[in-house]
């Protein structure tokens, strides 16, 4: 399937696919797609970043107790005890009906006071808990946004992969921070003494040109101008000495990693 021309179909996709809504056969052809089209992983590797931080937000519990049902159940069985006793004598039995329904009046009358002070305790406690957690809800959304306003302007986005085709870094750019993110996705880890060097490839006739040297975190910012990135078609990272090599005569050591450069205003 080509993307190339339905850029909106892609964002869906990739979304879809991030937020787990893509199942089954098209779940499959999708990632069947991403794994020969370096567009399509990376269009799913920024929707997984984007959504990354929404797991924080869990939903709401209501109370689960029905309590006017369990009052109904007591007077209910105080009713049924109080019909299962002894059958009085005819002779008393008017008598023993009145003081019996008087008494099961004060009886019921005092049930009523004890549930009533505890259906209080029990509401205003659920009271409580929901304003609490509504209180909870109120932060985490106050800091989910000031989060969506402080997250990055990524235009430009690369996949760099090895030689098997396997993705390893994950480069995204912020031309208006002037900054670079790589993010390693792989197992890769270089020895003690060697160091891992971004490059920007060029267009034909001219040299690579040297983005900075790659810290050893999972998650590494670099600076660059975004005159020196618009315009590369490609990127790679190569092995370079501890502390990497002078920009001016490239790479020295093997290149380990290399993707194009795509923009994602496509």
């Amino acid at each position: 399937m080509n993307f190339a021309h339905r850029p909106e179909l892609l964002e869906q996709l990739a979304a879809s696919y991030a937020l787990g809504t893509l199942r089954g056969a098209a779940r499959r052809r999708f990632e069947a797609v991403a794994r020969q089209n370096v567009a399509v992983r990376a269009q799913a590797l920024i929707w997984q970043e984007r959504l990354a931080s929404l797991t924080e937000l869990q939903p709401s519990e209501a109370p689960s107790a029905n309590v006017w049902k369990r009052i109904a159940n007591v007077v209910e069985s105080q009713r049924q005890q109080a019909a299962a006793g002894n059958a009085p004598a005819p002779a008393a039995a008017p008598l023993r009906r009145a003081m019996g329904f008087w008494r099961g009046a004060a009886g019921l009358g005092a049930l009523a006071s004890v549930v009533a002070v505890v259906v209080g305790f029990q509401l205003r406690g659920q009271l409580d808990s929901q304003a609490t957690l509504l209180a909870d809800a109120l932060q985490k959304n106050t800091a989910l946004q000031a989060e969506l306003q402080a997250m990055p302007d990524i235009q430009y986005v690369a996949v760099l992969s090895d030689d098997q085709a396997v993705a390893s870094v994950l480069v995204t750019f912020d031309p208006k921070k002037q900054t670079l993110m790589l993010k390693r996705v792989a197992d890769y880890h270089e020895a003690q003494d060697r160091s891992l060097q971004l490059w920007a490839l060029p267009k034909a006739g001219a040299g690579p040109q040297s983005l900075g040297v790659v810290g050893e975190g999972k998650l590494v910012h670099l600076t660059a101008a975004d005159s020196a990135v618009r315009e590369m078609p490609a990127l790679a990272i190569s092995l370079e000495p501890k502390g990497g090599v002078s920009g001016e005569a490239g790479p020295t050591g093997p290149v380990l990693f290399k993707g194009a450069l795509i923009s994602t205003s496509l």
